[in-house]
């Protein structure tokens, strides 16, 4: 039989206390003049993260821009879907087409320019840097940087600040250039900066008091650190959401009640129908920035508000003047505001299969998990120290000691989606919930007897947004939250057969 010897290594912690690392050695039980064999022995040997996370971003890169390659070549494609034939006009198509393809080069550019940066500030140590830089600014200043909170302020300024000067070139492209040749920005460059600044603005009054608070969480969390930075997280979110609608998104457009009329009427009596405890209508000034449409909803409990956008009502009613030509301009109304009520039976289908809260419980899960593992992670990273060495009334006070980096690592950015390389993976799947829940909402709105008004209403959607005719399936199963058009026309006629 062999016996074990142990040899103690020690790593020292900032207060002198040494925290035991052991080493085991097995040796055989004979006399050392006749072993046959040296010991074994069993270290850790350092595994190379850095490498290992750099690595795996070029890796999904490369898979993605495969995906990109897929979905540019159906974008190409001279003929629309066969389901779309004769439905959708070959003039809108062509729009459409252009639209997209000028869309899928700009995204080429735009994330070979953000791999290379995010790759670059990794594996050159730009952040660790920054934040020696950060803290000699405060120095500079007159201020204590050994004040985590202050000293993660000013690093996530700086962050932000780069962020911004980074991103500005590609968001001007993309709203002046891009949107701007296809008809879809409205806005001036006066207002693209105004919102700017007042977005910087409510960063600088709502995140310094959210950042102090998960370091001082982080500081007196203990063991149970991730729970509370959960909870804590799990509170800011039901604040946000509910403070949002009513305080912030104001600050960039107008809402204004959606005039008494038949449309007003349809939606609240289908409101009324379902129980859905509708409290405001709102119509909001959407055209000041974009051409682009959508309806939404919000709000807790029985308080809930539905928001249209006026770019979706102008979309379903711009035929008005051949139609008053006609003189059938009260039947198209009629058909129009039943097109815009589908579309909000759809929306209220998710209310009502509670897909807002499953959804909403899946990204809770998934968050405390992520915190869950981050702690850990950082120790390792962060104070490289092996995990499977540290004891467990250690690490509470090994997290403390590194409070700030581990407080401010998951808003590190860009690096926030390279600490954990099942993102992606988790995104995939969250995709596909989407995706079944945007399937049962239509069946919803269907069995509601809107089926036809839906399909015509997601028909006008998609031309007036010249959103893609051909899509991939590979890229759609991956990036999309929502079915492609074809898909959900398909799968409301199935229905519809399935029931005759």
């Amino acid at each position: 039989m062999g016996s074990s010897s142990s040899r103690d290594s020690s790593l020292t912690r900032k207060d002198g206390e040494d925290i035991r690392v052991v080493e085991l050695r097995c040796s055989s039980s004979r006399p050392s003049s006749v072993r046959r064999k040296p010991p074994f022995i069993f270290t850790v040997m350092a595994f190379p993260y850095m490498e290992a996370v750099v690595g795996f971003m070029i890796v999904v890169y490369i898979f993605e821009t495969y995906l990109d390659l897929r979905q540019h070549t159906a974008l190409k494609l001279p003929t629309l879907p066969r389901p779309l034939a004769g439905v959708i006009s070959q003039e809108k198509f062509e729009k459409s087409r252009a639209y997209s393809l000028d869309k899928s080069h700009f995204h080429f550019v735009h994330e070979f320019v953000t791999i290379l940066m995010d790759s670059a500030i990794l594996y050159f140590g730009i952040l660790p840097w920054f934040w020696k830089r950060s803290g000699a600014f405060l120095v500079y200043a007159g201020l204590n940087a050994e004040n985590e909170i202050l000293h993660t302020l000013a690093f996530l300024a700086g962050v932000m600040f780069w962020s911004q000067i980074t991103d500005l070139p590609f968001s001007l492209y993309s709203t002046f250039v891009i949107e701007a040749r296809h008809g879809f920005n409205k806005q001036t460059v006066w207002l693209f900066f105004r919102d700017m600044i007042k977005g910087i603005a409510l960063a600088i009054v709502i995140g310094p008091p959210i950042v102090a608070a998960i370091i001082i969480i982080v500081q007196k969390g203990g063991p149970y650190l991730a729970i509370y930075l959960w909870a804590f997280m799990l509170i800011v979110s039901l604040v946000m959401m509910t403070i949002y609608p009513v305080l912030i998104a104001p600050l960039f457009n107008k809402f204004t009640p959606l005039p008494e009329g038949d449309l007003r009427s349809k939606i609240e009596n289908l409101a009324s129908s379902l129980k859905f405890p509708l409290k405001k209508l709102f119509v909001v000034d959407g055209s000041t920035r974009s051409s682009h449409s959508n309806a939404y909803m919000y709000g807790f409990f029985k308080n809930k508000r539905i928001v249209l956008y006026d770019t979706l009502i102008q979309q379903f009613w711009k035929y008005f003047v051949r139609l008053i030509i006609r003189d059938s301009w009260v039947d198209n109304k009629c058909k129009n505001d039943e097109e815009v009520v589908a579309v909000i039976a759809h929306e209220l289908g998710h209310w009502k299969l509670n897909h807002t809260m499953y959804s909403f419980i899946a990204v809770q899960s998934i968050v405390i998990q992520v915190l869950l593992f981050k702690e850990l992670y950082y120790v390792r990273i962060i104070i490289n120290v092996p995990i499977v060495t540290i004891p467990v009334d250690v690490l509470p006070h090994l997290v403390s000691q590194h409070a700030v980096l581990i407080a401010t690592a998951p808003m590190w950015q860009p690096l926030c989606h390279t600490v954990i390389p099942l993102q992606h993976l988790v995104s995939f799947s969250l995709n596909l919930v989407s995706r079944a829940f945007e399937f049962q909402a239509d069946a919803f709105a269907k069995k509601l007897g809107y089926a036809a008004p839906l399909k015509a209403g997601l028909i006008k959607l998609q031309e007036e947004n010249l959103s893609a005719m051909n899509t991939d399936p590979w890229y759609s199963a991956y990036h999309y939250s929502h079915p492609p058009l074809v898909e959900r026309l398909a799968a409301i006629d199935e229905s519809d057969k399935k029931t005759d």
